[in-house]
């Protein structure tokens, strides 16, 4: 083989190139998803809308040069529908990415797009210095701030009950909820997991608890739903507030953005609040103990490498190894929906 020259490949091993060369570019794709989230795309075409090139781009405000091939990307990767010059939604798309819709699954995609995508080009440093990347350098503070601005605040609160409502629901329907009269919420955003739990059982009674100023995004989804008889908030920080008292005490997507010495803190306070027979329910996009086949949850844990200052996603032995520690008598973990799974400890 001469300098320069590419080896020749057996047949097996050039398909296993192209798998490599496509999950290394496969940020351009991810790329042209979250813009056209950012445009309104999907938007733009809703309620069965079939746009031709030119008007399609002249709606979502794009320079000629590119816009084309920019639809057609999203045609091969099978978000967009085109016939005879005409573009369209797909029917997920049109379910998830109109904003005009309750379904709409764009309000996390647009935070991955603005805040995520560019904190993410920094994952090499922070391989190398164990250190976040993101604007505050502190999960604290960072959602201090993120609760001083209402649309943000908004759109994470909704973005948190649109990627958590399969998780909900299972929660609903397959935790013994029967044994128990109330839940509270542990960091409950605008209040999906203790709405799908009332829902589902007239019987329960709780709410959620949050930094104050989620108070009355809560407030206005609950009543939404005609719960707020049943559901009511309580402002606080839960690392320095004691804990709502509830037969059930739920804590979802918390654990992972927190380090190891906060985890077992949440975990006591969690375990004082209860009552004898209590039960916490942590759930996260947990790793599978053999820590292979949960990719998702691998790359959570990387991300919490990137947007805290100590984060980490765990596995569900670790995790009841953690309640142990703190006196929980025996736990249990579960797969509730997609990567998340829960871990209920009975106090």
């Amino acid at each position: 083989m001469s300098e320069g020259q590419w080896p020749a490949l057996a047949p097996e091993n050039q398909t296993t190139s192209a798998a490599i060369m496509k999950l290394g570019m496969a940020f351009r794709s991810s790329k042209t998803l979250l813009s056209a989230v950012e445009l309104g795309v999907f938007s733009a075409l809703s309620g069965g809308s079939r746009l031709d090139a030119q008007t399609l781009r002249e709606r979502v405000g794009l320079h000629p040069r590119g816009a084309r091939d920019f639809f057609d990307a999203l045609v091969a990767l099978g978000m967009l529908e085109r016939e005879e010059g005409r573009y369209a939604n797909t029917p997920a798309t049109e379910l998830f990415l109109d904003r005009s819709k309750h379904s709409y699954v764009g309000d996390i995609l647009e935070i991955e797009n603005t805040r995520l995508y560019s904190i993410w080009g920094s994952l090499t440093e922070a391989l190398r210095t164990g250190l976040p990347q993101n604007e505050t350098k502190d999960t604290k503070k960072l959602f201090e701030e993120l609760y001083t601005e209402p649309a943000r605040m908004a759109q994470f609160a909704r973005g948190m009950t649109v990627i958590s409502a399969d998780t909900a629901r299972t929660i609903a329907a397959t935790f013994p909820w029967h044994k128990h009269h109330s839940v509270v919420d542990v960091g409950c955003a605008e209040g999906g997991v203790p709405v799908q739990i009332a829902l589902a059982h007239e019987h329960i009674t709780g709410g959620g608890f949050d930094l104050p100023a989620m108070g009355r995004i809560f407030d206005t989804y609950v009543e939404s739903f005609g719960l707020g008889k049943r559901l009511s908030f309580t402002g606080g920080d839960f690392f320095t507030d004691p804990l709502p008292p509830a037969d059930v005490l739920v804590m979802g997507r918390i654990l992972h953005g927190v380090d190891i010495d906060e985890k077992r803190l949440l975990l006591n306070k969690a375990y004082d609040t209860l009552p004898e027979d209590g039960a916490l329910i942590v759930y996260d996009a947990i790793i599978d103990d053999e820590r292979r086949t949960n990719t998702f949850g691998l790359l959570m844990s990387l991300h919490m490498l990137l947007d805290s200052p100590g984060g980490f996603e765990y596995t569900g032995a670790q995790c009841r190894a953690w309640m142990q520690e703190v006196g929980f008598r025996t736990s249990y973990v579960e797969h509730l929906a997609g990567p998340d799974s829960m871990v209920v400890g009975i106090k």
